[in-house]
């Protein structure tokens, strides 16, 4: 329940902060975009090469919430990425788009396919929609905030 509330008052604040703002979409050539894209794509990957980026990519103080509704921490996605035991394959983003509050605020907005092996056993394919939550602070983005909900894959 704490957690829950913690996420409700980080999305307040958020949108307080960013209302009188208004947001534009990044070009994906735009170095922040290109930077931010970069850095999504990675965190995507760890899921398939356990590569180290959620390390570098997410705030100490993220909040992340998983498909299922339960809320995950950068210590507990960390572990989850360098678990081979839950390998997935053929990670990949599918048309990510960065859009820019003010100057340090960003949100990513795209969808994420990889195949996972479930607890049968089988692998199937995973399909979500993302929103990511990017800030800019002491001139380091990272992600403070992510939402991830399944979907039907072919959507």
């Amino acid at each position: 329940m704490k957690q829950g509330l913690t996420w409700l008052a980080m999305v307040i604040v958020a949108v307080i902060t960013t209302q009188a703002q208004q947001g534009r979409w990044l070009a994906a050539e735009d170095a922040t975009a290109k930077f931010i894209l970069e850095a999504e794509e990675q965190w995507d990957e760890a899921a398939c090469t356990h590569n180290k980026s959620p390390e570098a990519v997410l705030a100490e103080d993220f909040l992340g919430t998983a498909p299922d509704g339960t809320t995950y921490t950068k210590a507990q996605e960390v572990k989850d990425t360098q678990d081979t035991s839950t390998s997935a394959h053929q990670c990949h983003q599918i048309n990510p788009r960065v859009r820019l509050f003010g100057e340090n605020v960003a949100s990513v907005y795209g969808k994420a396919f990889s195949v996972r092996k479930g607890k049968d056993g089988r692998e199937a394919p995973r399909c979500i929609v993302f929103t990511d939550t990017w800030l800019e602070r002491d001139g380091k983005w990272q992600v403070i905030a992510a939402q991830d909900a399944q979907i039907r894959c072919g959507r």
